[in-house]
């Protein structure tokens, strides 16, 4: 599993260890410092020996680029601010699907409306499903039934 943080961070931590280890501290102590397994703290003194600040620097963050940049998501935020009915929706509810027509048209990128929640959560919204409600649904009769029938039927614990 990769480690948390940014390409940069991780060097910077590796850059810490190589310190560390210079001025003779324990592998043990370093790890425990840095939060690290020791088998790091090792595989990078070792790449550092042989490869010298080469051996610790930083490699790109794998995976396929973004297609949406910050910059981007900037923008659908604030589309997503303003609202569904602002985009033309009949209603002011945001699901997955509205959201990815919402990219396709702003952006011209298609994204599938199974993945938008990753992305959603990313930008710090989380995902809503609309609770769905039968249009018959009588909150009254509902409250008198908890209140009056539900008592009147639940089983009482024996004494």
């Amino acid at each position: 599993m990769r480690p948390y943080g940014s390409p940069a961070q991780l060097e910077q931590r590796r850059l810490q260890a190589v310190v560390l280890f210079e001025q003779g501290a324990a592998p043990v102590d370093i790890a425990r410092k840095l939060g690290v397994e020791r088998r790091s703290i090792r595989r990078w003194k070792s790449a550092f020996l042989k490869q010298g600040s080469n051996g610790i620097k930083a490699k790109p963050a794998p995976g396929r680029p973004a297609r949406l940049d910050a910059r981007k998501k900037g923008r659908l935020e604030r589309a997503l601010i303003r609202g569904a009915l602002h985009a033309g929706y009949a209603t002011d509810l945001w699901t997955c699907p509205r959201v990815a027509d919402l990219i396709r048209q702003i952006f011209g990128v298609a994204y599938h409306a199974r993945y938008l929640p990753r992305l959603l959560r990313s930008m710090g919204w989380s995902p809503q499903k609309p609770e769905r409600l039968a249009r018959e649904r009588d909150e009254k009769a509902i409250r008198h039934w908890i209140k009056v029938e539900w008592p009147r039927i639940k089983k009482k614990p024996a004494d």
